[in-house]
């Protein structure tokens, strides 16, 4: 509320406002006076944000006093703002309904001074308190804006660092986590998924290889090209992935008990697609279109969406970086190498499309995100 409050007096009557003007002529100090007969220029000034409280009548031609409430009462910005009836009506079923509509208060007609005095004050400390609630409203708005910034970052900072906890025993060094994240993304949207998809699948695919884990490290580190046996092992970083990202632990039931009884629908939802997905990635990001892929041979639809986009944001990262038994291709080869697979049905046509729209953003990730330190080292794979 302003400084000096401003308070509208709506009535038809000339003669009405005239007194009203006389009545108030002493409160000038302290309080703005607007006078209008037309209810709808009234209705104009309160929606410009120019009036504090209003005093209306009720039996006015055009645009009634439940009219003008109505208008006010339907306008984000003035909803709350105290009106009061002015009326020589005293028929218990027009207060009835002017109460049931919203409006703050009545006065009646004749008007006692000191009475209109009193209301006009009792509105005013009305209409001071609920902007000293809207601010205080504000205030825990921006603290609970600003709290779910800080468990947001920190969130990222937990997926990116048990992202990096994969890669770590076979030196990545974590370029490739947060570029498979970002080409995942573009893929997502050039696709046309929604902003929750989008969200869910840039947060979960740096997670695709966290079942390395559990990978002896003879196999993980050996340079040179794994044995079928060996292969096999590898092979099972998926199934272990999915197990680290799905698996409830027994002893923690008790804590996810509590945490679901203290979060809302809408976050237990967000929190299942984010698990659901991250766990669908890790099962099946080397599954291929043909399915001739790992570790279940899945095929075509049967793979999941967000692990069709993995497994070729992944390829492509792999062919653009350097590893113990190869330099990192230019993108030219890359791209000819990516169709070469795509021919041999290795790819889901529709995220292959995606990728030539948007493989030039792609390559200009790869640049921007470059890896500092050891090459990867024995990997399960001729590209990956």
């Amino acid at each position: 509320m302003r400084e000096k409050p401003t308070v509208l007096f709506v009535d038809d009557e000339p003669h009405v406002l005239i007194g009203l003007r006389r009545i108030l002529a002493t409160r000038c100090g302290h309080w703005d006076f607007r006078f209008l007969s037309d209810p709808r220029r009234a209705l104009d000034l309160i929606l410009g944000g120019e009036v504090d409280v209003v005093v209306t009548d009720i039996r006015m031609p055009e645009m009634d006093g439940f009219a003008l409430l109505k208008a006010v009462r339907s306008n984000e910005a003035t909803q709350d703002m105290p009106v009061t009836f002015l009326t020589g009506c005293l028929e218990d079923d027009v207060k009835r309904r002017a109460l049931d509509q919203g409006a703050t208060d009545l006065l009646n007609k004749p008007i006692v001074p000191e009475e209109l005095v009193a209301r006009i004050a009792s509105m005013l400390r009305l209409r001071h308190y609920q902007d000293q609630l809207k601010g205080l409203n504000h205030t825990l708005e921006e603290r609970v804006r600003s709290r779910t910034e800080e468990l947001d970052r920190a969130r990222l900072d937990i997926i990116w660092r048990l992202a990096k906890a994969g890669e770590y025993q076979d030196e990545e060094t974590g370029g490739h986590v947060v570029r498979v994240g970002c080409y995942c993304r573009l893929l997502a949207e050039q696709i046309g998924m929604n902003r929750t998809f989008v969200e869910a699948i840039f947060l979960t695919s740096p997670l695709h290889d966290i079942g390395k884990i559990g990978v002896p490290d003879h196999i993980l580190l050996k340079p040179d090209t794994l044995t079928p046996e060996e292969h096999k092992i590898m092979e099972t970083h998926c199934r272990i992935g999915e197990k680290i990202l799905v698996e409830e632990a027994q002893g923690m039931r008790p804590f996810l008990q509590w945490r679901d009884q203290t979060r809302s629908l809408g976050e237990m939802g967000s929190q299942h697609l984010f698990l659901a997905m991250a766990g669908d990635i890790a099962r099946a990001h080397h599954e291929r279109w043909d399915g001739s892929g790992y570790p279940f041979q899945l095929q075509g639809d049967q793979i999941p969406l967000a692990a069709r986009i993995v497994y070729l944001a992944d390829m492509f990262d792999a062919l653009g970086s350097d590893r113990p038994y190869k330099q990192a291709y230019p993108h030219d080869k890359v791209m000819s190498i990516m169709h070469e697979e795509f021919q041999s049905d290795a790819f889901d046509p529709m995220v292959y499309t995606a990728f030539q729209a948007v493989s030039e953003r792609m390559r200009q990730v790869r640049e921007d995100i470059a890896d500092e330190g050891r090459p990867h080292a024995g990997d399960d794979s001729s590209f990956m």
